[in-house]
C-alpha cells in the first residue's frame, strides 16, 4: 500500500522511526508518472516492513524545500527520522529495493 502524505501524516510517520521511502512528485511531471507503477508495486511488496509514500510537491512545497528537492521524481529514504539515502530520476525497482533491503537488515 502506498500512502499519500500531507505534512501532518509525514511528520507522524517520520516520528515513528520506521523505514520510510517517500516519492516527491507532481501531477504535471512525466517522469513521475513513469515511476508511479514502480512506487505502487514497492508499496505492496513492502507492506508491513516499510512505509512507502508519496508527497505531491505542489501541495506540500514546504516539505520539498526542507529536503532540498530540486528535481522530481526524487525518492528519499528515512530511518529513525533521518534521511539515509536519496535517488533522483526514473530508476528500476531494484535500485529502490537494494536500499530498502539494506536498511531492513
Amino acid at each position: 500500500m502506498t500512502v499519500h502524505f500531507n505534512k501532518e501524516g509525514f511528520e507522524k510517520a517520520l516520528a515513528s522511526g520506521q523505514l520510510l521511502m517517500v516519492d516527491f512528485w507532481a501531477d504535471w511531471c512525466g517522469p513521475c508518472k513513469m515511476l508511479a507503477p514502480v512506487i505502487e508495486g514497492l508499496g505492496d511488496d513492502y507492506e508491513g516492513k516499510a512505509v512507502v509514500g508519496k508527497i505531491n510537491v505542489d501541495e506540500e512545497q514546504e516539505l520539498a524545500i526542507r529536503y532540498g528537492v530540486m528535481s522530481i521524481p526524487t525518492v528519499i529514504f528515512f530511518k529513525d527520522g533521518e534521511e539515509v539515502a536519496r535517488k533522483v530520476g526514473v530508476l528500476p525497482a531494484a535500485q529502490f529495493t537494494e536500499v530498502l533491503d539494506n536498511y531492513l537488515g
